[in-house]
């Protein structure tokens, strides 16, 4: 195995690890699912975890800055094809094997974004934040 694989390799195990510690029953209904997709999904969840964390849980830092470089990251790793974080490696290797489409990611960060602010949405905008988040 040549370094660069044992490094792709090893960011899939943190994003399996992720999954595993934040999620206990979503970790087991992926092992019920086609042994060839557990990585790439291990993947996509370590990667709505950390953006989930941002929105969630830093409160004394300034989560809009965080996610939009968050973000920023994100697409440079999908373009480079490389991150030296982990969870985007990872996530980069997932969106690019299996050609997920950028509007879904796009749609869920602005979902993300939308979850910066406590406040009601009309139905328009319930509907387009349901639909980044699910």
């Amino acid at each position: 195995m040549d370094q660069q694989q044992l490094f792709t390799d090893t960011s899939l195990a943190c994003a399996q690890l992720i999954t595993r510690r934040y999620s206990t029953s979503f970790s087991l209904g992926i092992r019920t699912l086609d042994k060839s997709l557990h990585r790439a999904i291990y993947a996509v969840y370590g990667f709505v975890r950390w953006a989930d964390e941002i929105v969630d849980t830093f409160h004394a830092q300034n989560k809009a800055a965080l996610l939009a470089e968050f973000e920023r990251d994100t697409y440079a790793a999908i373009a480079a094809g490389f991150s030296l974080n982990p969870v985007l490696h990872a996530f980069q290797w997932a969106v690019n094997a299996y050609q997920i489409d950028h509007e879904f990611i796009d749609a869920f960060l602005r979902s993300m974004e939308m979850d910066l602010e406590d406040r009601n949405y009309r139905q328009e905008l319930y509907e387009k934040y349901i639909y980044g988040s699910a």
